[in-house]
């Protein structure tokens, strides 16, 4: 039989016939993919709503587990001591899990609706003139009050005391002198700084509930961070790891802090902490949402990391937010070298009261010296970058995430092994050249250090430091300066190893005064990251960093 034909485009039916079969088998396709893609869709909706559920319930079972542990430990003699830290970590987190699923707004109108008539109201309504003097009147009361009204230690007397608070004066007017924009300055926000800087001080100084408050949290700190030996000492030994070798013992603790960091970044509580800090800064002092959370984020990440937190608003900041985010990374320290100024002997409530005090002082001697000019993006908001989702470099999980944070703790370990070497080695050969030259007048030791020591001694004098140690105290500051405050930090410690050790007094000023990222090392860091994450504002950072180094040196040193 002879097979159907088409002819002059005439289809014969055995042809309509195949045709109409191939478009119901391409229709039961596309059904069947229909189907699929309906089901596929409806799965990708059940997802989000079973983790959502499994994420509940995660969160109440660690709610009733931390619940069950806090009543336990408050029952049982042998922590009942110690029920006081055990209540209050353990309703900290307790009332962050519950905020999971309470709004905000169920405390914040309350507060609202009893402060805004109250306080907010009546204090806006008083003329802005007399506001500025009765912030200036309550700020001088607190620092004569806490430098005249409690007796001064064996050590220690008022004129020491007196000597402070002018520096104190010597510097503001300073910086005001020096302003950009001298009558744009937001004296509010200046005056609010100061003010939580001098009550911070107060308290942990002058009373025995703050220093043992900041001594308790300094102690965590110190033993989490020693528990990085354990790591350290199944490479080495024992005996290694006694010696308090800053190869073995200060890197492992930075590694070890670093990764924790990093898996808490992914699970999303070093957000809720920042972001908590960065509110009440934002709220007290009026900065915008980006200053507030690098000032807040500079004592827990390191130098520059801070800024990205905000990597999306830094190319479009403003010069007076650049110049708050440079000076706060530059007057405190990260947590992850922490460990390495307490191996040295610096007390650690020194160090974590130095950080905190030097966020509201930083941003109250940038915003003199910069002032705020223009409108920024992030004002009235605050915002905190949590990376992108769909990211190819993103953890899969939080132990993922703790490792890719131990390698990135490696690097950071590597880049401040190799600073510190040959900072140290170009320094050692300077001096030696200065010396060389030096002997030809007659000068046995001119070194950078006794150059930049005599500089920063009217600066020593200013601090109230007793008049026979300002000397050795100016030239620990320029060791920080040229070199690092690690450097200086190893000098203040061979000091007090010695026959000759400072007062009291002039080595707690100094402990404080040395604890920040200024120096001419950071100065890189910092253009080198900033540049980085806003190419256009190159030019900006580069011009003010200088300025931000030389505020935030000078931020440590107000206490």
């Amino acid at each position: 039989m002879a097979e159907p034909t088409s002819v002059a485009g005439t289809e014969f039916p055995g042809n309509q016939v195949l045709t109409r079969e191939r478009s119901l088998i391409l229709d039961g396709k596309q059904a069947l993919t229909d189907v699929e893609n309906i089901r596929t869709d409806e799965a990708n909706r059940r997802l989000p709503s079973l983790r959502r559920h499994i994420r509940v319930a995660f969160l109440l079972a660690t709610a009733s587990l931390i619940l069950g542990w806090w009543i336990s430990a408050t029952v049982l003699k042998a922590s009942r001591p110690r029920w006081v830290q055990q209540t209050v970590f353990a309703w900290m987190f307790l009332l962050i899990i519950a905020f999971r699923f309470i709004p905000n707004s169920a405390v914040t109108r309350p507060v609202e609706t009893v402060w805004v008539p109250v306080v907010q109201g009546p204090w806006y309504r008083i003329p802005h003139k007399l506001r500025l003097v009765i912030g200036w009147s309550c700020l001088l009361a607190l620092i004569f009050g806490s430098a005249f009204g409690f007796p001064p230690s064996h050590d220690d007397d008022y004129r020491h005391k007196a000597i402070s608070i002018l520096g104190l004066l010597v510097f503001q007017c300073g910086f005001y002198l020096s302003s950009t924009k001298r009558f744009e300055i937001c004296w509010p926000t200046v005056i609010t700084g100061l003010f939580i800087q001098q009550v911070v001080a107060l308290f942990v100084l002058k009373t025995s509930a703050g220093y043992s408050i900041f001594r308790y949290i300094a102690n965590l700190a110190e033993d989490f961070l020693t528990q990085a030996n354990v790591g350290a000492e199944f490479f080495f030994d024992a005996e290694t790891i006694a010696k308090h070798w800053f190869f073995v013992n200060t890197l492992a603790s930075i590694i070890f802090f670093i990764a924790t960091i990093q898996m808490l970044y992914y699970l999303g509580m070093m957000q809720w902490i920042i972001k908590g800090f960065a509110w009440f800064f934002f709220k007290l002092m009026n900065v915008s949402g980006a200053e507030a959370v690098v000032a807040a984020a500079s004592p827990w990440v390191g130098l520059g990391e801070s800024a990205c937190l905000v990597k999306p608003y830094v190319d479009i900041m403003t010069a007076s937010e650049l110049h708050l985010c440079m000076t706060s990374g530059f007057s405190t320290i990260s947590g992850a070298v922490l460990s390495a100024y307490i191996a040295l002997g610096v007390p650690p409530q020194n160090l974590i009261t130095s950080s905190v005090m030097s966020i509201p002082a930083s941003i109250a001697i940038s915003k003199m010296r910069v002032p705020e000019t223009e409108e920024p993006v992030t004002r009235g908001r605050v915002v905190v970058d949590r990376g992108e989702e769909g990211s190819k470099d993103r953890p899969v999980n939080a132990l993922h995430a703790f490792s890719k944070g131990g390698l990135f703790g490696l690097r950071v370990a590597g880049h401040i092994l190799t600073n510190v070497l040959i900072i140290l080695s170009l320094v050692s050969t300077l001096n030696a050249v200065l010396t060389w030259v030096g002997r030809g007048f007659g000068i046995d030791k001119l070194t950078l250090q006794l150059i930049l020591g005599y500089v920063a001694y009217p600066i020593t004098f200013l601090l109230g430091v007793p008049s026979h140690e300002i000397f050795p105290v100016a030239q620990l500051l320029a060791t920080k300066l040229i070199e690092n405050e690690f450097a200086a930090y190893t000098e203040l410690s061979a000091i007090q190893a010695s026959s000759n050790p400072l007062s009291p007094r002039a080595f707690t000023i100094a402990s404080y005064a040395l604890c920040g990222f200024a120096n001419l090392g950071s100065l890189g860091i910092q253009i080198g990251v900033l540049s980085a994450l806003a190419p256009s504002q190159a030019k900006v950072i580069a011009r003010m960093a200088t300025s931000a180094m030389i505020c935030g040196f000078i931020s440590g040193m107000l206490i």
